[in-house]
């Protein structure tokens, strides 16, 4: 009998012991996929392709009655240069309203490039409640213009993930992170951490279905509803 209770013990630990392995290798795996997306994302954080393209997206931040965030300001100020410059004769402001809100963030984008000398017809609004539904509406009003050369316009830490969800859409991207963001230095570490996890989850899930996952959780809101729509937020990031 003891014989047998030892032989029974001695699979058990064997059985246990090669799921701790398991365990453990899936782990490593994980983590490695992670690490080396967010030497990704921060690699395409500090890449900028400035140059002569069809149109400038702004992805969406934090507005207040009518007047944009700091954050939105930010990325504001980098699409009015690329205006100056001549490299994107056209913008395109994206964003909803929260609820309670009078104006949207497209619409408060819009009376902030005019009032500095944008002219009205070089602006386009269009809605978004994250950074999929930005970008979607955004490449439907620029194919209506037979359009799909952009450069995108945003925080660094959310470029690899608004140029991976721009081609998704259709659109040819390049990265021009806001060099204007009031978000910097050690405060950017939880938001790449944050970005990372979008980026990685959205490679495996696919952005879209992240997008419609978030809606059909919390009926509104996208990915906002999972933690990731990172730039929705009301606060000093948008």
């Amino acid at each position: 009998m003891a014989a047998v209770v030892a032989v029974a013990a001695g699979r058990l630990v064997r059985m246990l012991w090669r799921l701790l392995r398991l365990v453990l290798v899936a782990l490593a795996l994980v983590v490695g996929y992670l690490a080396v997306t967010a030497v990704q994302v921060w690699l395409t954080s500090r890449h900028s392709e400035a140059r002569a393209e069809q149109a400038a997206v702004v992805m969406g931040a934090a507005q207040y009655d009518g007047l944009p965030s700091p954050d939105l300001a930010g990325r504001l100020q980098e699409a009015d240069d690329l205006w100056r410059r001549r490299l994107a004769p056209l913008i395109v402001v994206t964003g909803y309203k929260e609820p309670g809100d009078q104006f949207t963030e497209a619409e408060a984008s819009e009376r902030w490039l005019v009032s500095r000398g944008v002219p009205a017809d070089a602006v386009v609004e269009v809605g978004g409640d994250d950074s999929w539904a930005n970008l979607s509406d955004a490449a439907a009003a620029l194919h209506a213009r037979r359009l799909d050369r952009v450069l995108i316009v945003t925080d660094g830490f959310h470029e690899d993930r608004s140029l991976a969800i721009a081609t998704d859409v259709g659109l040819r991207a390049w990265p021009v992170p806001t060099t204007f963001s009031p978000i910097t230095g050690w405060s950017t570490v939880p938001y790449f951490a944050k970005e990372t996890l979008g980026v990685a989850l959205g490679r495996i899930v696919g952005y879209q279905r992240l997008h419609r996952l978030g809606l059909s959780v919390a009926g509104v809101g996208g990915t906002r509803a999972l933690g990731l729509a990172f730039p929705r937020v009301r606060g000093p990031i948008g």
